[in-house]
């Protein structure tokens, strides 16, 4: 027998999680900053990580938006195959976008591409879908950053290219990115896949907890390895230098065309807004 979960559940987990991001950092995250400020030397960098927990504390407590830009809705929708949604999961969880973007005064980002004309509403969200086993319902939600956003990269790279290649285009991406981005960073990497999914992959990294590393080893210590270059590019807190450019790396990886070696980079801002509602 089928689990049922109503629609008006999903919209309203949906429209107080995004508020709820918008107004606090996740803990692991703040947990993550907290420790870089502890290794911190440089006073301009030091400053800014200050100023990153002390923001947290008043947007906590004002129920003001951590950033001006609350972030295009992007969500990953974990649907166990016993599960029976009452009434339209995708209709729901738009409800849920529109609710929170509007009661909340979230800045509503969305615009038509050529048009540059705002939505109005913060719709559509990025909605993906995936089945598995089991009567459980996993939606992961982002408020993705612009400004981030326009700081990753795709490139195709030559199998020939290797471990090596790869490590050297998420450094070149992280060093073109610079300060624009507002770190200290969160860097996901899809490695694998194809032209299409990698970027999927890499958004999808975003969403692990900084601390948890990565369950396959040899992914676990490029991840180190790969966090260690970064830090070493001196970017630091909000470009003033210093050793954390990078809070964290996450790489996702599925296997690929034996011609191909796709790799993506995308990048968050220290305000990386996300979480999992479990149903």
């Amino acid at each position: 027998m089928k689990r049922n979960i109503k629609a008006e559940l999903i919209e309203k987990k949906i429209s107080d999680g995004f508020k709820r991001i918008n107004f606090s950092l996740p803990s692991d995250l703040k947990k993550a900053i907290e420790g870089a400020l502890k290794k911190e030397s440089v006073f301009l960098a030091r400053f800014t990580l200050e100023n990153i927990l002390k923001n947290n504390r008043i947007a906590g407590k004002s129920r003001l938006p951590l950033c001006q830009d609350c972030g295009l809705a992007v969500i990953y929708v974990e649907i166990g195959e016993d599960i029976n949604i009452k009434g339209s999961l995708t209709a729901a969880i738009n409800r849920g976008v529109e609710e929170a973007y509007s009661s909340a005064f979230l800045r509503k980002s969305v615009c038509g591409p050529l048009t540059r004309k705002n939505t109005g509403n913060n719709l559509p969200p990025v909605i993906h879908y995936n089945f598995a086993k089991g009567d459980s319902l996993k939606i992961h939600i982002m408020s993705k950053g612009g400004g981030s956003d326009n700081k990753s990269r795709l490139k195709m790279l030559n199998p020939s290219d290797g471990l090596e290649g790869i490590m050297d285009f998420v450094c070149e991406t992280v060093k073109k990115a610079g300060s624009s981005a507002c770190p200290p960073y969160i860097v996901g990497i899809g490695i694998g896949g194809s032209f299409d999914t990698v970027s999927f992959l890499a958004k999808k990294a975003l969403f692990r907890k900084i601390g948890t590393g990565n369950r396959d080893k040899n992914l676990n210590k490029t991840e180190r390895y790969i966090l260690e270059r970064i830090n070493r590019l001196n970017i630091g807190a909000g470009g003033f230098g210093g050793v954390t450019t990078a809070l964290a790396v996450h790489i996702n990886s599925e296997p690929c065309h034996i011609a191909s070696l796709p790799v993506a980079v995308n990048i968050n801002c220290h305000s990386a807004r996300s979480l999992l509602l479990k149903f």
